[in-house]
């Protein structure tokens, strides 16, 4: 009898990764019925769905604490509900998509404004007769774009009869055309930008936010951050952090040879950890870099707010598809060279945003090494500064689509160096 065979845990099933997965997402709904009254959690909810939400909106800001946390829970549950309805397995890209969706709903979805972007993508399948099994992701990717509805329902002096169909007209339009954008743009990084549907949110945000320009429609960015925070959220962050690195544990065999065997990777796209390694394993890596970047913010003195816990969670969702310690961390460290001898802090809210989400660039560093993931991150730092104004803030991606126009611009020049170093080798 081979005694070690008995010993080997079984993959969990894929119902029973779908229940952990809205454990976590029920999990924000308990502690924000935790932090705030019912009542407070109600009236948050109404300002939080009837505010404009172009960057930076910090929903912590706008609603409190316990409404964000409410809007963050719900949605990522209705989501994953349909998933599940969908009879779609659990893979590291739906990790990614529930992650970004929990995050992002801390600063600029909500349970209101997602919806035009996806019945635009739908609209799209049905007129092409594709299931919505097939588009579900990019359905929900493309809600980096939801701003747009709010802003112009909620935001522009048009009557009632003009600003509602005209902005959800807008939004299921921009749903309609994402998925061949997406697939086309996908190309021309090379898949070293994780966040491709933040570099179409950001062409596309350009174009139309270009038209409304022309029509006198003028988004205007926000800057709602909130400070305080830093030990509540922290707090949570560190035990539901914590929580995935012992349950991950629990359900792996060789947990440290399947680590090892992810932190060896590039992450390029497509690079999926749990088709890869399982479902634990890729729980272990979640945990690690939740972590790793709630300390960065911690270190350079940062807040932890509805925006920058959204980065912390894309980066954990994104952990099941391409991002692992030894590629994010390079991209840190060169955010943070970024910000020397500049007139920008580290702990500037732009600039911890621009650590955040540009591990999107974690591709680079884990293709090519550390030096260019520096480089990379360095370039990025300053990239993320400048295209704000393009989209007006309605991109909640902004970062993605910085990041694929650096990746665009340095891959190519790393590739060309590699062709010289190959020929004289």
């Amino acid at each position: 009898m081979d005694y070690s065979s008995t010993k080997q845990k079984k993959e969990l099933s894929n119902n029973g990764q779908f229940l952990i997965l809205a454990a976590y997402a029920f999990s924000l709904i308990l502690f924000g019925f935790w932090s705030s009254s019912p009542q407070e959690i109600a009236l948050g909810l109404q300002k939080i769905v009837t505010s404009p939400d172009t960057l930076i909106t910090d929903y912590i800001g706008v609603g409190g604490l316990g409404a964000t946390l409410v809007n963050s829970g719900t949605l990522t549950l209705i989501v994953l509900f349909i998933f599940y309805r969908l009879n779609l397995a659990p893979t590291g890209l739906m990790i990614a998509c529930l992650f970004i969706i929990s995050g992002c709903s801390f600063f600029g979805k909500n349970f209101f404004n997602v919806w035009f972007i996806v019945g635009g993508v739908l609209l799209y399948g049905k007129y092409h007769q594709k299931s919505f099994k097939d588009l579900a992701y990019t359905a929900f990717f493309g809600t980096a774009l939801a701003p747009v509805v709010t802003e112009i329902i909620f935001s522009t002096d048009s009557v009632p009869w003009i600003k509602v169909p005209l902005g959800i007209g807008i939004s299921l339009a921009i749903g309609f055309i994402l998925f061949p954008v997406s697939a086309n743009l996908l190309k021309v990084h090379q898949g070293f930008s994780l966040y491709n549907m933040g570099f179409t949110a950001g062409i596309v945000g350009t174009v139309v936010v270009s038209l409304l320009n022309s029509y006198g429609i003028v988004p205007a960015p926000q800057m709602i951050w909130t400070r305080g925070n830093n030990l509540i959220l922290g707090s949570y962050l560190g035990l539901i952090f914590l929580s995935m690195l012992i349950v991950g544990i629990c359900l792996t065999n060789h947990p440290l040879k399947k680590i090892r065997r992810i932190w060896a990777s590039s992450g390029q796209l497509v690079t999926d950890f749990v088709v890869m390694e399982g479902f634990g394993a890729s729980l272990i890596n979640m945990g690690v870099n939740g972590l790793i970047a709630t300390l960065y913010i911690i270190l350079v003195k940062g807040d932890l707010n509805g925006p920058t816990v959204g980065g912390i969670l894309t980066i954990v969702g994104f952990s099941a598809f391409g991002k692992h310690p030894q590629n994010i961390i390079p991209i840190l460290m060169g955010v943070y060279l970024g910000t020397l001898g500049k007139h920008w802090n580290a702990n500037d809210p732009s600039l911890q945003l621009a650590a955040l989400f540009g591990t999107t660039l974690a591709p680079i560093a884990g293709k090519y090494g550390w030096s260019w993931g520096i480089i990379a991150g360095f370039l990025h730092c300053s990239a993320a500064q400048s295209v704000g104004v393009l989209h007006g803030g309605l991109n909640l991606y902004n970062n993605g689509f910085a990041a694929g126009i650096v990746a665009t611009t340095l891959v190519p020049i790393i590739q060309s160096f590699d062709k010289i170093r190959q020929n004289q080798a």
